[in-house]
Parts: structure tokens; C-alpha cells; sequence
């Protein structure tokens, strides 16, 4: 994550933006959104001054265009990125690049502008998973996945690296306020190989809601990119898996009951309700996920990873899902398990 806690500034921020008979809502789903920290890689001013406040990035109305993020998303989304390649520590030779990231736009891609920092050869090939939103590590692993499955040999590094803060908006209702609350800035990076260590990627799968594509939109505006996140979403999700064959498709054909280990995608805390009840899972099935949440906020693509980060320092997983909802509705994951 970058150094910069956002979260309450945000909060203050986003009270002075409603009338005051909604700001005591506000106050109550803030308090229960199951967040405490999301980090930001726009820059603290003196005396920890936020990006609303005097002199910071959203200081002024209007607030900058979306050239000016684009231009910030150009050096800090590679910055971010490094810094998590970094922390895996030695890759080896790395033969494929898949890089999934749904908040800026750059060409030459971030995907050769992390291959040129790397000093990776030429030859690398490269892909670039762009938009798909909060299930594009899904997409990421995925392909990592059916390469190394073609290729035995190959080395893919795969990379998700999201700036969402870089997208605030100027909003004066309820619902556009409480999504913007929980996103935050950060990155990963796994490396996918044959070799038998870590989490081996089993069976993907992916489903998608009926009548659903419009709870779950992003619009490039003049003014970033505006999310639009519909209140319906966690009762859609929950009566969703409530529906056998839905429940079926959504967790790759596995029984709820013999899962031991989920890597939910924490969207919001009642993303993660809406997916407990529906399962009927146990009360502390998704507790890694809540903690990711709480701590980070909801990265987009990066959350999953970090959900699998924790995961994989934990006990062996015999029978693991991943899953993740994004735009479409659609619910997309893969199975896992502990390699021998």
C-alpha cells in the first residue's frame, strides 16, 4: 500500500457534501462499513494535510480533470507497482508479464513500463488486463494459469496495481458518497510457475447475474472516472447464491460445506454478508476478507491478492475457493488448494 491514510479525511470530506439531516445516516454506515484504513499514493501535505484539504490534489472545485489523474496514474501506478514486485523478493527469469489494472490509462502500457524498469529482455511477452474492475485478478491468475499449463517452463509474474483515490467525485447523494468510501490505492504481484509450491491455481469459473449490468458500472468522465455502485448489489448477491444452480456456477461446482478455505474479493462489508448468508457459511469463514477490509479498503483487482497473500502464510488449504463480483454483475473465480 502507499503511506497515506485517506480514510477519515474522506469521511469529514464526504459529511460536508450532504445536507444535514442525512449526515447522521452517513455517520452510521460509515461506522459499519468495516473499514478503518484505505491508503492513497496522492502525497500528504504539511501537518498530515489530505487531498481535500487547502493546497492538496481535490483541494479546489472544480476538481481536476481526468488528463491531470491520468498524468499522476503514469508515474505513481508503476511506483506502487514495483514497490510489490519488490517485495517477492527474486523471480528468476521471468518469461510472460500479465499486469490487470481497471484505474488509468497510459500508453506505452504500464505493462512495458514495468517491463522496462524490470530490465526485462524483449522477448517477454506481455498482456495487459484492463477494466474488467474488481475480478481482474481473477482474469490475471487465470491466463497466468493457462500459460504455464501450455508452457511448463514459462515464469509468468503477474501484477495488479489499482489507484482509485485518484477518482474522487464531487457528489452530493447518499448512494455515490458510500461507494466512493470504500476504495483505496495498492498493489500486488504473485508469480505463477509449475513448480509445486504455494497455491496451485485448479479450475476457473465464471457467471454472471441475470438483469444485472447495471448495478456495477464505471464512466470515463471529463472529471476521472465515476463509479457507480447500486445499493441493490449485496441483495442481488445473496439472493443470487440462495439459488442452487447460481450457488453452483458461482463457486466452480463445489459444495459450500467442503470448503475450507474462502478468498473472497472484499468489496464492501455487506458484499461480504450478502455472500456468508447466501452460502449459508460459517460465521467466520470470511474472516481473512474482513480483515483486508478493514485494513485496506476495497483495491479493486489488488484485493483478492491480498486476501490470497494472507491465505497462503496460513495452514495448508485442501479445498479453497476464490471469488470475486464485478462489472456485468458476474461473479468470476477459480478453485485453489495448497501444493504437496
Amino acid at each position: 500500500m502507499p503511506g497515506h491514510d485517506i480514510h477519515h479525511a474522506f469521511i469529514a470530506w464526504a459529511r460536508t457534501q450532504l445536507d444535514k439531516r442525512q449526515r447522521p445516516l452517513f455517520d452510521r454506515m460509515a461506522a459499519r462499513s468495516g473499514i478503518g484504513h484505505r491508503w492513497s499514493v496522492l502525497t500528504e501535505g504539511s501537518g498530515g494535510a489530505s487531498p481535500v484539504d487547502p493546497g492538496g490534489f481535490y483541494a479546489n472545485s472544480p476538481l481536476p480533470g481526468t488528463g491531470e489523474r491520468m498524468e499522476l496514474y503514469a508515474t505513481a501506478a508503476p511506483d506502487l507497482a514495483m514497490q510489490a514486485i519488490d517485495a517477492l523478493g527474486d523471480p528468476g527469469e521471468i518469461t510472460h508479464l500479465v499486469v490487470a489494472s481497471c484505474t488509468g490509462f497510459v500508453a506505452p502500457g504500464i505493462d512495458q513500463i514495468i517491463a522496462g524498469r524490470m530490465g526485462l529482455a524483449p522477448s517477454v511477452e506481455r498482456l495487459l488486463v484492463g477494466f474488467m474492475g474488481c475480478y481482474a485478478a481473477v482474469a490475471a491468475l487465470r491466463s497466468a494459469r493457462h500459460i504455464v499449463r501450455s508452457d511448463p517452463a514459462a515464469r509468468v509474474l503477474v501484477v495488479t496495481v489499482e489507484l482509485s483515490t485518484l477518482h474522487l467525485q464531487e457528489a452530493h447523494e447518499m448512494e455515490p458518497l458510500l461507494a466512493m468510501l470504500q476504495f483505496g490505492d495498492g498493489a500486488a504481484a504473485a508469480l505463477v510457475t509449475a513448480e509445486p509450491t504455494g497455491f496451485a491455481l485448479e479450475t476457473p469459473f465464471a457467471t454472471t447475474l441475470p438483469d444485472s449490468a447495471e448495478l456495477i458500472r464505471w464512466e470515463i468522465t471529463d472529471r476521472g472516472f465515476a463509479m457507480h455502485l447500486s445499493g441493490e448489489v449485496p441483495g442481488r448477491i445473496a439472493a443470487g447464491l440462495a439459488d442452487p444452480d447460481f450457488a453452483l456456477a458461482a463457486t466452480g461446482g463445489v459444495d459450500p460445506g467442503e470448503v475450507d478455505s474462502w478468498a473472497v474479493h472484499a468489496g464492501g462489508r455487506s458484499i461480504l454478508d450478502a455472500v456468508e448468508r447466501g452460502l449459508d457459511l460459517p460465521q467466520d469463514a470470511l474472516a481473512v476478507s474482513r480483515s483486508v477490509l478493514e485494513e485496506v479498503g476495497n483495491m479493486s483487482s489488488a484485493t483478492l491478492m491480498f486476501v490470497l497473500a494472507r491465505l497462503i502464510e496460513g495452514p495448508p488449504v485442501r479445498r479453497g475457493v476464490a471469488l470475486a463480483f464485478g462489472p456485468g454483475l458476474a461473479a468470476e473465480g477459480f478453485r485453489f488448494r495448497s501444493a504437496p
